[in-house]
């Protein structure tokens, strides 16, 4: 069975709203053969009359009016879905998924969400807490637009990233215990030590930071938190090497120092999303990370 078209439903509809075929050829900008033709095919589809011509005036049948009002329906669900595609395709509204760290979520993604609220209010941004490597999975598989992840990252087909900023690592230690000026990893490596989970970027970086000065510590305890460690470093149970990311305002817990590390390491970080022409509410989203970039 052929499915309903929509422009002869319209037709219908303006016929029944103006009681004239040549009122609804003129609104709708058709030719009245035209206008005759699509009320044809539909009575066909349908197998009964729609329209009764009275007097010069041209009314709906009874099968007609159940039609006009359920076309009515279908049109304005028709025009809804158009309106919401073009404001989509304007850059107007929209969903972008977006994935990050818990660390980039909690201190670099507020800004940027704060100033596409002000400038662009209709885009919904779906935040997901992921590693690097799950974001690149899922940017591969089209389950997500736009990524934060570290640095360096293997090349991914259909995934584009580029650098994106570069924060430094700092020692975060708790302000009760004597300390040094700057935090090496030999001193570092013999502090009780809270460190994110092996298998993370971070965890990557700051372990390599430590072997290349003759260290390998064992971590007191793991997490992927980087509030929930710093509550522990307040707290007096070790000391934890973060990323200090330069835009975040947030005062600091008394009960904590942050040192400098000698030598020193950097945390960079890129912005990935799918390679290609890029939808105008992911560019717009883009756009406010761009005016993070440091480093």
């Amino acid at each position: 069975m052929r499915e309903l078209n929509l422009d002869r439903l319209r037709t219908l509809v303006t016929i029944a709203d103006l009681g004239s075929f040549a009122e609804a050829a003129r609104m709708l900008h058709l030719a009245p053969p035209t206008v005759s033709l699509h009320i044809a095919d539909l009575e066909a589809h349908i197998g009964a009359p729609l329209l009764v011509r009275k007097r010069g005036e041209v009314r709906p049948s009874g099968v007609g009016e159940l039609l006009v009002e359920r076309a009515r329906r279908l049109l304005a669900d028709a025009d809804e879905a158009m309106d919401l595609v073009q404001r989509q395709v304007q850059g107007l509204a929209g969903r972008v998924r977006l994935g990050a760290s818990t660390g980039a979520i909690a201190h670099l993604l507020p800004l940027a969400l704060e100033a596409l609220g002000k400038h662009h209010p209709g885009i919904d941004v779906q935040v997901a807490v992921l590693t690097s490597q799950e974001t690149m999975s899922r940017l591969a598989n089209g389950a997500l637009d736009v990524g934060l992840v570290a640095l360096p990252q293997a090349a991914t087909p259909g995934v584009a990233v580029l650098p994106w900023r570069r924060d430094p690592v700092m020692a975060f230690v708790p302000s009760s215990w004597p300390l040094p000026a700057r935090a090496t990893p030999r001193w570092l490596a013999g502090q009780p030590l809270i460190l994110n989970d092996d298998g993370t970027s971070l965890s990557r970086l700051t372990s390599e930071w430590f072997a290349l000065a003759g260290e390998h510590p064992k971590a007191r305890i793991q997490l992927n938190y980087n509030d929930a460690i710093k509550s522990l470093v307040a707290a007096g149970y070790g000391a934890t090497l973060l990323p200090q990311e330069a835009s975040t305002a947030a005062p600091l817990d008394p009960r904590i120092r942050m040192l400098p590390l000698q030598p020193r390491l950097w945390r960079p970080l890129g912005i990935a999303h799918r390679a290609g022409p890029v939808e105008r509410a992911t560019q717009h989203v883009l756009d406010v990370l761009w005016q993070q970039k440091q480093g």
